[in-house]
């Protein structure tokens, strides 16, 4: 039997998500998954390995949400190895993309990638989340797994705009962070996600400020 390439699975995985992007975008997420299995030999950037499962695990993974991107700015907090900012930014090329981390070795790879794969609508910045200070607040503030809903959320608002939302990736509905939300926020949305050839739960959460929401 011959084995699946990584193309293929991308291909496949974009028809599960309905979702249709230009040859440009599928050689550049391609060319992501390179440059992830390359560095990640060294600066140990995901636990995922092999580039065939990294197409469901972070490509897809990342892509699910496009449907409930408005706006057209989005800061990716504590961004790692550019998930979920980079799919989305290839996938969204008029979407201006900031990804925040942390981590000096990171934000080298993330430097990397922008370089490589031209993404001009794409900056990297390296600080902490409650200590960058942009002159605007973003659209969208977007976090994979990274924290309690209500920590997020108090560490990021900050940086929404007026009408901002952040949106939070999770794996099941945080039932009993959600209920320890403070009205300082609003719930706006609760969504599970189906990603193709992924077997463990996903959802999204979308909140935004409540002095927003007036």
């Amino acid at each position: 039997m011959t084995e699946v390439t990584v193309a293929e699975l991308l291909e496949s995985g974009l028809a599960g998500l309905e979702l249709a992007l230009d040859d440009r975008a599928r050689r550049r997420l391609l060319e992501y998954l390179v440059q992830l299995e390359r560095w990640n030999q060294a600066y140990n950037l995901t636990g995922v390995r092999d580039p065939r499962d990294m197409v469901a695990h972070h490509l897809l993974d990342s892509l699910v949400v496009l449907p409930w991107l408005e706006g057209d700015t989005l800061l990716d907090v504590g961004s790692g190895a550019g998930l979920p900012g980079i799919p989305l930014a290839i996938a969204r090329p008029g979407l201006s993309v900031t990804l925040l981390d942390s981590n000096l070795k990171k934000t080298r790879f993330l430097d990397n990638v922008v370089r490589t794969l031209s993404l001009d609508n794409v900056q990297v910045v390296r600080a902490r989340a409650e200590e960058y200070r942009p002159p605007d607040g973003f659209s969208m503030v977007i976090t994979r797994a990274v924290g309690s809903v209500e920590r997020i959320a108090a560490l990021t608002a900050h940086l929404m705009g007026k009408s901002g939302r952040l949106l939070m990736m999770k794996g099941l509905v945080p039932e009993e962070e959600l209920a320890a939300l403070g009205p300082a926020f609003d719930i706006e949305v609760i969504r599970s996600l189906d990603v193709p050839d992924l077997n463990k739960e996903r959802c999204l959460v979308v909140i935004r400020s409540a002095d927003n929401t007036r």
